[in-house]
């Protein structure tokens, strides 16, 4: 599967969403912070927030077509604001193959650049003059600092439940795209089952989304990764692959031991890389991930038949086949 054909029905949708998010980035003064700021717009992405986002609008159209617009590209100044957040508290000086801001510049400059473009999607999203819309993008803003403050608590703690995984996900990827589908359909004013359906949709997609990407971070190379295999791991951040794995208490005294203990550096890392990608922990955690988006493609079952319908079941099919 590919997002190829979810992307062509929205094709002159998406390039007016990058023309926005060019322009609201663009409204700074300060030239640096402007260029640093297109670059990043530039950069791209797969885009799958704003396909969805447009592909959700399709069911129940604003009145208003360039409230969807600025709300595609709000959601998507919204992801990208909190990725270079991301950057500077993993530390992180690659993304996508290429340096991060966090790289070029000093960390108190990056989150200020981060803050300007949280400011942006603030604004961008307040163009839509819907108050719900509004409260649902607050919403889904905290819910990812709940997610991001969740994962910093719970660095090496090896015997945490995976429900406390499950609720970081959903803060640090799931609650974007839930919000990326619902929105659209708050704006167009679609039947409250409608609305719900479109919500549970967006959250189980995101949920397999985090999911695959935890997986490709132990099965993927670094180059396709565009960052070093095993980042999460290195920073001590459980994700599913590590949970399955260390469900059997030989096996998680043994990691631990090489974690936690005199040895350090990439040599151990590699290591423990190996071993969880050789186990039964990965097609443990793909069997959940397609779970999640099985779950997704079922609600879109309560929607009315529409090639967006169809493009969206295509998007939850492509997230757990991806390969990168």
């Amino acid at each position: 599967m590919s997002l190829d054909s979810a992307r062509a029905l929205v094709a002159a949708d998406l390039a007016a969403v990058e023309t926005k998010m060019a322009q609201a980035v663009g409204k700074s003064d300060y030239a640096p912070l402007a260029d640093a700021l297109q670059g990043l717009v530039r950069s791209g992405g797969k885009r799958v927030r704003p396909t969805l986002t447009l592909l959700a609008g399709r069911f129940y159209p604003p009145t208003q077509h360039h409230h969807l617009i600025s709300l595609a590209a709000a959601i998507e100044s919204l992801h990208t604001a909190t990725l270079v957040h991301d950057d500077v508290v993993d530390g992180a000086l690659l993304r996508r193959g290429k340096s991060t801001l966090n790289a070029l510049w000093m960390p108190s400059s990056t989150i200020m650049a981060g803050d300007f473009f949280f400011a942006r999607a603030a604004g961008l999203v307040a163009e839509t003059e819907h108050p719900r819309v509004i409260r649902l993008f607050a919403q889904a803003l905290q819910i990812i600092v709940d997610g991001e403050l969740r994962q910093a608590f719970s660095m090496r703690d090896w015997s945490q439940p995976k429900g406390s995984y499950y609720e970081r996900i959903y803060g640090k990827t799931a609650a974007l795209l839930e919000l990326a589908t619902q929105s659209p359909s708050v704006l167009g004013e679609a039947p409250p089952e409608h609305e719900q359906a479109l919500r549970r949709f967006g959250h189980h997609l995101g949920m397999a989304f985090q999911i695959i990407d935890d997986i490709l971070d132990f099965v993927a190379d670094a180059q396709t990764l565009g960052k070093p295999a095993g980042s999460d791991l290195r920073a001590g951040i459980i994700t599913l692959p590590v949970y399955y794995y260390i469900q059997q208490p030989a096996r998680r005294d043994a990691m631990v031991s090489l974690i936690d203990g005199h040895r350090t550096g990439d040599e151990v890392v590699d290591e423990v890389v190996r071993l969880i990608r050789e186990s039964d922990a990965i097609p443990q955690a793909h069997a959940e991930a397609r779970s999640f988006s099985e779950k997704a493609i079922a609600e879109l079952m309560a929607l009315p038949s529409a090639p967006q319908r169809d493009a969206l079941a295509d998007v939850a099919r492509y997230v757990v086949e991806r390969e990168f």
